[in-house]
């Protein structure tokens, strides 16, 4: 598999969102610790998590409640697209909301009345043999995503019943309404049609459409983001995947493992056309609930694969072999992100680092590298030139480059739930604690041959 089918998903949004729209919101005042002082590690880190949170809570797209694809507060594009919603991006959502119910962001029944619109909308919207489509409209119908993918997208799924499973898990415990709530959710998870994405094989397929079928053929092989949409599918009550899928079809009968060595760090597993690791995320959005600490298999060790991914990618910030201004031990992080030309799936080599740092990529590996993340961070919130050209209403903006002088002030929805959530996850674990409780999902992992920790 070539780097352009291993991100797939990105290189349809460098296309797309070069005439992406913008929504200018009232900007909420941020709370930040005075600059004269030097603020603790926890302020550093509540802020930003703050921060990232009101995305998805103020810049909600109103009608549903799911986050909006994008937020442009630069003004540089017409408007015309305001109102797309992102499916998994609203997954990521969901966790957030839970994130800030617990630190107390909004209270308890804010966050219960938000689920349940959200709920209300998902119930109602389109769905391909139980899976919702990469992009939806307010009014709950499709938005393609590309001319053939107008019908279920199964990795967007996974995202959004990761976040869907942790919220059934925190409502469950609670009063009336949000144990019915809760029960609304588990029958959303149990209707997803995950076998129907094998298409006869023993591998999931990322798309079908109503229109065009199978046309998009894209068979999901490791290794990158989607072990978690492996997970789940495992894990159905209703509609599982036999193991068998996991192994031939994401693993590729062993062939996933091949480890290469980097910087006095070992990756054990295949990067999809990225040798050197593919970009942050992969190590961010599947572990979002799934919980990398002790998460081994026949074929890798999933926490060490994580954390020696990250600092591959902060070391060749560090070493800086291809001398783009700015980058060092407090400006890292290489991620798919908003690029100078469109979007790109930045990520450690020669023809995949363009010189542009995603904030999203050093703040969401806080789990595996809080002394490096937290630096970062410092740099860019007490610098006041940085945090100017940085810091808007929703947290750090998704990407920048010092070499093209290029600071946009725009977000993605994708890149500003994994802050919120890791930070969270970091701080208290609280996610990983929600989703490795679901019962189902510990039996799937089972099923797969995983070790792995539920946290109490």
């Amino acid at each position: 598999m070539n780097m352009k089918q291993t991100f797939y998903a990105c290189s349809i949004l460098g296309l797309m969102w070069i005439c992406s729209a913008y929504v200018v919101l009232k900007q909420p005042q941020i709370a930040f610790p005075d600059r004269l002082a030097r603020p603790s590690d926890e302020a550093l880190l509540d802020s930003v998590e703050r921060a990232s949170f009101r995305y998805f809570w103020q810049g909600a797209e109103p009608r549903s409640g799911m986050a909006r694809e994008r937020i442009h507060v630069d003004g540089i594009y017409p408007q015309h697209d305001a109102d797309v919603i992102a499916v998994g991006g609203s997954g990521f959502g969901i966790m957030a909301i839970l994130a800030g119910m617990h630190r107390g962001y909004i209270t308890h029944e804010e966050g219960v009345k938000r689920l349940q619109q959200m709920v209300d909308f998902l119930k109602t919207a389109d769905r391909f043999h139980g899976a919702w489509p990469h992009w939806l409209y307010p009014n709950g119908k499709v938005k393609p995503f590309s001319p053939k993918d107008d019908g279920g997208d199964i990795v967007e799924t996974a995202y959004l019943v990761q976040g869907l499973l942790c919220a059934r898990q925190y409502l469950m415990q609670g009063h009336s309404a949000a144990q019915s709530l809760a029960r609304e959710i588990d029958t959303l998870w149990r209707t997803v049609e995950w076998n129907w994405y094998q298409h006869g094989q023993q591998v999931l397929y990322w798309h079908w459409s109503p229109d065009h079928g199978w046309a998009m053929n894209f068979p999901i092989h490791g290794y990158n983001e989607c072990l978690i949409a492996y997970v789940l599918a495992a894990s159905s009550p209703t509609h599982a995947i036999p193991a068998s899928a996991y192994h031939q079809g994401w693993a590729e009968d062993g062939k996933i493992v091949a480890p290469s060595r980097y910087f006095g760090y070992e990756l054990q597993l295949h990067h999809q056309g990225a040798p050197m690791g593919g970009p942050l995320f992969w190590a961010h959005y599947s572990y979002l609930g799934l919980n990398p600490h002790g998460l081994k298999d026949e074929y890798a060790d999933y926490w060490k694969e994580n954390l020696d991914q990250t600092m591959i990618n902060y070391l060749w910030c560090v070493k800086n072999p291809l001398h783009y201004k700015g980058y060092g031990p407090d400006n890292w992080g290489l991620t798919a992100s908003y690029s100078v030309d469109g979007y790109a799936a930045h990520a450690p080599g020669n023809e995949t680092d363009l010189g542009v740092i995603s904030p999203t990529a050093a703040v969401s590996s806080i789990v595996y590298t809080p002394k490096e993340s937290l630096q970062a961070i410092r740099y860019w919130l007490t610098n006041p030139e940085m945090k100017h050209k940085l810091w808007g209403p929703y947290g750090f903006y998704d990407a920048f480059s010092e070499t093209a002088n290029w600071y946009p002030k725009r977000y993605l929805a994708i890149d500003q739930g994994p802050q919120v959530v890791m930070i969270e996850n970091y701080r208290s674990g609280l996610l990983w604690r929600l989703f490795m409780s679901c019962p189902e999902v510990q039996q799937g992992l089972k099923k797969l041959g995983f070790q792995f920790t539920a946290l109490k």
